[in-house]
């Protein structure tokens, strides 16, 4: 579980709720169904309209990214695991990593080093591993847009909400009192499409970018890797070429080990 994502938003609903409470403003204000449906629902209708069904039906499983941790290599592992195959190939030959290739789990990992096993040309196999990661790129792109563009609906819609609630309000200015609570109501639909945005649907967003960078870096490393075992590099010079992929703070962690 990423309790990074679940802290964020424990945090903005408290900021919310005991920010109105030391503010004096009513709890029950929030009680405004009609804001709740021209924000949320019509957040949904604008996705709808701007995205396609098929990208729809994987925001579920793209938001829930959010809270879990990644499952990807982790990159000392990764450098470790280049060194041990391309001291098994100086000693026993390229082919000689056939046998290690079913224990490799990652598809993109498992094909380059096919490839290379194979005897393909390096630039075919250069070309088909970065391809596969631009298509990434693009998915990941696709999937983030869509948080962002809500975020960027929300709050035009509490607008929206706001207006229609000022519309209502208008209606009753020979009553003092329904005017000020029509008032006080027309501005919920603001408060939650920008609190929808600002602090669910963009920083979502933000993460997913996070994730997608990290997943990509470890993709480069590894079409780094297996392209120097092709080039039949030395185990020390693949750790040298490796190791920029690895954050500077953790460099004597990993040379340790």
């Amino acid at each position: 579980m990423e309790t990074s994502t679940i802290i964020g938003m424990i945090l903005g609903f408290i900021a919310i709720f005991v920010g109105m409470i030391l503010k004096g403003a009513p709890l029950s204000a929030l009680n405004n169904p009609a804001a709740f449906l021209i924000i949320i629902v019509g957040t949904i209708s604008c996705l709808f309209t701007g995205f396609r069904m098929s990208e729809l039906k994987t925001l579920p499983k793209i938001v829930k990214m959010t809270f879990h941790k990644s499952n990807g290599h982790d990159k000392g592992e990764l450098l470790r695991l280049f060194v041990e195959l391309s001291q098994i190939a100086r000693r026993e030959g390229i082919l000689a990593l056939e046998n290690k290739v079913s224990d490799i789990d990652d598809p993109f990992f498992r094909t380059g080093l096919g490839m290379v096993i194979d005897g393909m040309d390096p630039d075919f196999v250069s070309d088909v591993l970065d391809a596969e990661l631009a298509v990434m790129q693009e998915r990941h792109s696709l999937g983030r847009s869509m948080l962002t563009q809500a975020g960027t609906y929300a709050p035009t819609l509490g607008v929206l909400g706001a207006v229609v609630g000022l519309i209502a309000a208008l209606g009753n200015l020979d009553d003092i009192n329904k005017l000020g609570h029509a008032v006080a109501a027309a501005f919920v639909a603001t408060i939650l499409g920008i609190f929808t945005a600002y602090v669910l649907y963009l920083p979502l967003a933000n993460k997913l970018k996070l994730l997608s960078e990290e997943e990509v870096s470890e993709k480069r490393m590894i079409i780094e890797g297996i392209l120097s075992l092709q080039a039949g590099d030395s185990p020390t010079a693949i750790e040298a070429k490796l190791m920029v992929f690895i954050p500077q703070s953790e460099r004597e962690g990993v040379k340790e080990k």
